[in-house]
Formats: structure tokens, C-alpha cells, sequence
């Protein structure tokens, strides 16, 4: 029989360790933060406009820079938030269409090849949304703007629709891509619904869509939510297919899906080429300090709701 000292440290030792991989996590995240702060300061001293409500953005000259992120937070925030309206409907009816409804075989054919979703590289999805999707969706989106234009997310843009290349061609590849992540956590919350729970409800006289609805949805809403804002992490922090779709359409943002313009991290990417002198690469951290910032609370708001869900 093992002797209870030694378990007692083996326990002391382990618990040690795995306080420690959690620090070196928080560690990490706050020198992150610290070394955009300190990398970002001095070229926000020497910014000419207000860095939070300018939409200019030049920096080609180190001594006379203006930049600020009005357009790069529209841009951001719209493609984002319109992609996250497409994917969750359908994302939350594919996991309960696989779970519920699919045969076990189908299941797991359609639970792989939607997982195989999130393998795809963004450069495909961006030249596929540029070259293929877009154009495909003119006739859609002119329709949109011209019988729902007195709706701002559906009037003139500053860039024309035709070729595609808008925030909502944009908005719907991303919806793509966040797919996946949504589903699957959809998928294994709505499975781990207890199945007592679900014959309670059908020998109460419900009908499947009723046992779903009651049952399986309310428990598996705390997982729905989650992946929900985990997505919007990662919408938010899309580069490549973003750059491609919206860098023939760069003209300043309204609020309409029919604009062009840069999101925070397409914009940084697109500017790679100035990153040879420190004060214009700082203007790109700052930029890239608020996507931080900005993906930090929307991952925070995500561990609350949740959190508070499955704790109610």
C-alpha cells in the first residue's frame, strides 16, 4: 500500500505544476499587453489626429504621421458581427440536424466534412470569395441595395458592388469559416443533453422538435453562446482572406455591408512593407493593441455568459 506521505507529495507536486503552466498563461498574455503598450507609445505621441475617432491613416512619413482606427473598427466590428448573424442559425440547425435527425453513419460523415471546413487555408477562402463567391452574389446584393436601401446596412456604400469585393462578400465567406467552430461546440453540448431528460419530456406527450426545444436547447445553450463568441474571436483576428476579398474596394467605411475598407488585422498585414522604421511599425501595433484589447473582452464576455449559464 503506497505510503500516504508520498501521495501527499506526488499531490503537492502536481498541483505545483499545474499552478505554474496557468501563471506562465497569464504571464504571457500580460507581456503580450505590455510590449504593444510600450511599442505603440511613442508613435501615438507623435500622431497629428486623434488616434479613436480619425479615419486617416498615413504613415509613409515617419516626422508627419496621421492614423487613426474609426474605419478599421467599422470594418472589423460589421464584417464580424454580419458573419456571425449567417453562421449561428445554420451552424445551431446542422448540430441539432446531426444529433437528433442524422442517421449515426450520416452523422458522422457530415460531422467530418464540416470539421474539414476549418482545415481549409484562408488564402483559398479569400481568392474562392473574391473570384468566385463574389461576383456569383452581384445580382444578390443589387437587389438588396436597391429595394432595401432605406436600412443603412443596405444603402450606398463607397465602393461599388459590382466585383464583389464588399464587406458583405467578406461577412459571408467569414461566416464560413467560423462555421465549423460553432457547430462543433453546438454539436457535443446538444449530445451531452441527459437522456432522461429528453424521455421525460417525450412520455409528457412532446414532439421531437418540442423535446428539442425544451430540453436539449436550454442545456446546451451555455456551449451555443461559448462557441458563439470563440467564433467572433476569430473572425475578428482574420487576415488573409479579408485582405484579398476587401483590397481592391479600400475606400472609407459608412455603415453600409456594401463597402470596401481594412479590418484591424488585414490593414497590418497590408502594411508590412513599412515596418523598416520603428514610428510607422508603431502605428500598426497600436492598431494591432486595440484588436488585442478588443478580442481580450469579447473572449472575457464569452467566459461570463457561459459560465454564468451552465453555474444557473
Amino acid at each position: 500500500m503506497r505510503d500516504a506521505g508520498a501521495s501527499q507529495r506526488i499531490d503537492a507536486i502536481f498541483r505545483g505544476l499545474t499552478v505554474f503552466a496557468g501563471a506562465v498563461i497569464v504571464a504571457l498574455i500580460a507581456l503580450i499587453g505590455i510590449v504593444l503598450v510600450m511599442q505603440a507609445t511613442p508613435s501615438l505621441m507623435q500622431n497629428n489626429v486623434n488616434f479613436f475617432t480619425s479615419s486617416v491613416w498615413n504613415t509613409t512619413d515617419p516626422e508627419n504621421m496621421s492614423f487613426g482606427i474609426l474605419d478599421l473598427l467599422k470594418v472589423t466590428v460589421l464584417s464580424s458581427i454580419f458573419a456571425l448573424v449567417l453562421a449561428v442559425p445554420v451552424s445551431i440547425g446542422i448540430a441539432t440536424f446531426l444529433v437528433q435527425y442524422a442517421p449515426p453513419r450520416l452523422s458522422r460523415t457530415l460531422s467530418a466534412l464540416i470539421d474539414l471546413l476549418a482545415a481549409v487555408p484562408s488564402i483559398i477562402y479569400g481568392m474562392w470569395g473574391l473570384l468566385v463567391l463574389g461576383p456569383w452574389m452581384v445580382p444578390f446584393a443589387t437587389w438588396l441595395n436597391e429595394n432595401l436601401n432605406w436600412f443603412f446596412l443596405f444603402g450606398d456604400g463607397n465602393v461599388t458592388i459590382a466585383g464583389g469585393g464588399t464587406i458583405f462578400t467578406a461577412g459571408v465567406v467569414l461566416a464560413i469559416m467560423i462555421l465549423p467552430i460553432i457547430t462543433s461546440m453546438s454539436r457535443e453540448t446538444i449530445r451531452q443533453t441527459p437522456s432522461l431528460h429528453q424521455e421525460a419530456a417525450l412520455a409528457l406527450g412532446a414532439t421531437k422538435w418540442e423535446k428539442i426545444r425544451m430540453t436539449c436547447f436550454p442545456y446546451a445553450k451555455s456551449g451555443m453562446i461559448a462557441g458563439s463568441m470563440l467564433a467572433l474571436g476569430r473572425a475578428l483576428g482574420e487576415t488573409v482572406a479579408v485582405l484579398i476579398i476587401l483590397r481592391a474596394a479600400s475606400a472609407p467605411s459608412t455603415l453600409s455591408l456594401f463597402d470596401g475598407g481594412f479590418t484591424f488585422a488585414s490593414k497590418i498585414a497590408s502594411g508590412s512593407a513599412e515596418f523598416n522604421h520603428p514610428l510607422p511599425t508603431g502605428a500598426y501595433i497600436a492598431a494591432g493593441l486595440v484588436l488585442f484589447i478588443l478580442t481580450f473582452i469579447v473572449n472575457l464576455i464569452a467566459r461570463s455568459v457561459s459560465g454564468g449559464k451552465v453555474n444557473g
